[in-house]
């Protein structure tokens, strides 16, 4: 049997210590990202390999853009799907 920190499936809380955030940010991301992730009755599960292989594909090009949508560039600005931040 596995330790209880190398279990293969995980909950939320332990998804996000995993993956190194906060349990709200966790679900920000869970609701906004493609996680890899199966909603069981009222729980989500998730896989460790998968959210292990998930971060491994990311790519911080996807998460960076200076262009801005009507193609005028723009600096420092961080895009994530359906919200937009400006950083100093």
């Amino acid at each position: 049997m596995s330790a209880p920190d190398e279990r293969e499936i995980l909950n939320v809380e332990e998804a996000a210590a995993l993956v190194g955030v906060s349990v709200k940010t966790f679900y920000r991301v869970l609701h906004t990202e493609n996680i890899p992730a199966r909603k069981i009755g009222r729980e989500w599960k998730f896989s460790r390999r998968a959210l292990i292989d998930w971060i491994g594909r990311g790519r911080s090009a996807d998460f960076y853009h200076d262009a801005a949508d009507d193609g005028s560039t723009r600096q420092n600005v961080r895009r994530t799907r359906g919200w937009k931040i400006e950083l100093d």
